[in-house]
């Protein structure tokens, strides 16, 4: 053996705590000298035969696992616009799609899912009990009616919440009869001046703060679902915000305003949609709407049919407007008679009239 190489540095050694039993015997190290060294926290010689400087201490450690972000905030610590899950929205989760489920009992699981959050959702927005039930039973209507496209949605709740929230804000409602009178007010003092506050906003900003503050959308999302630029849609919650807290300083707070939005849904008894009377209704809609469209499009090729028949075969020229001839003097009535044709008039009148007298001859 050289004697100029340098000696391997001694295993380490595990110590036993005081009053313990004899340690475990050490695995034999499988690692190399300068990764030995490394972990017993001394630096091993620069190996002669190979020239290569050892590794350091710091380059053989392990690299510490970096803190993961805590919920709601970047790897800076600055918060994000990631909002939490909102009780506005349903509580379970919508289950899982196999393919040995019908789509008449997957619409059904969409529907008792969704259903009752949208109807709270929908009365916020519009403060009508029977419009906001009207507006889900609608919306679900629509999905069924074209549920291969919403079925393979990546969002078939938020499919059917924006739905629910055009038909909910349409501003033809205005014109119907039944809808002229403002439906009875919540019970609550706190709850009716809140609703009379969030019904006085526009539509828009009031849409965008339920997606924000009520549902718990994020700030894009609910530029996107409200179909507006990002700027936009925080003007508008910003807007919003500082006129309920101006009628309302006690909802200033974000998470106030938060569990007033909530309560105030849940305060309503409101029923939702079963989806079975949903089926079954969308599916007598749309029959009625087919057998009107062919009646129409019967109608329309029955004029079209009876046009062709009637209508000239060839071109008639219209007759040129009449215009006056000069040089013919104008049609005028009978003049009173001369001397000569009042004789004749007196000689015709004293002869004979008629009978076999005309007929002798006069002798004169």
């Amino acid at each position: 053996m050289d004697a100029s190489a340098p000696a391997p540095p001694p295993a380490p050694t595990t110590e036993s705590a005081p009053g313990a039993g004899p340690a475990d015997p050490a695995p034999p190290p499988t690692t190399s000298a300068p990764a030995q060294a490394a972990e017993a926290g001394k630096s091993p010689e620069p190996d002669p035969a190979s020239g290569a400087a050892p590794a350091s201490a710091a380059t053989a450690a392990p690299a510490p696992t970096p803190k993961q972000p805590a919920s709601g905030q970047s790897a800076s610590g600055q918060p994000t616009s990631e909002r939490p899950v909102a009780t506005l929205t349903p509580a379970a989760a919508l289950p899982v799609r196999r393919r040995d489920v019908s789509a008449a009992e997957a619409f059904d699981a969409l529907c008792a899912h969704a259903a009752p959050a949208l109807v709270r959702q929908a009365y916020l927005l519009t403060g009508r009990r029977s419009l906001a039930q009207e507006a889900v039973e609608r919306a679900f209507q629509q999905a069924w009616q074209r549920w291969p496209e919403v079925a393979v949605d990546r969002d078939p709740p938020g499919w059917v919440r924006a739905v629910t929230h055009e038909y909910a804000m349409s501003p033809w409602h205005r014109f119907r009869p039944g809808l002229r009178r403002s439906d009875a007010p919540p019970a609550e003092p706190a709850d009716r001046a809140f609703l009379g506050v969030l019904l006085r906003l526009p539509p828009a900003q009031r849409r965008t703060l339920l997606l924000y503050d009520g549902v718990g959308l994020d700030l894009p999302e609910t530029a996107a679902e409200t179909e507006a630029s990002t700027p936009a849609a925080a003007n508008r919650l910003l807007h919003a915000r500082a006129a309920i807290a101006e009628r309302l300083p006690d909802l200033a707070e974000p998470a106030t305003l938060h569990r007033r939005l909530v309560a105030l849904g849940g305060a309503e008894k409101l029923r939702p949609p079963k989806p079975q009377r949903v089926r079954v209704t969308s599916e007598r809609r749309a029959r009625l709407w087919t057998r009107a469209a062919i009646a129409f499009t019967t109608l329309i090729v029955g004029a079209t049919a009876l046009t062709l028949r009637t209508a000239p075969t060839h071109y008639e020229p219209p007759q040129a407007p009449g215009r006056a001839i000069s040089g013919v003097p104008p049609l005028m009535g009978p003049g009173p008679l001369s001397y000569e044709d009042e004789e004749l008039r007196a000689k015709l009148r004293g002869e004979v009239p008629s009978g076999p007298h005309r007929l002798v001859p006069q002798a004169k």
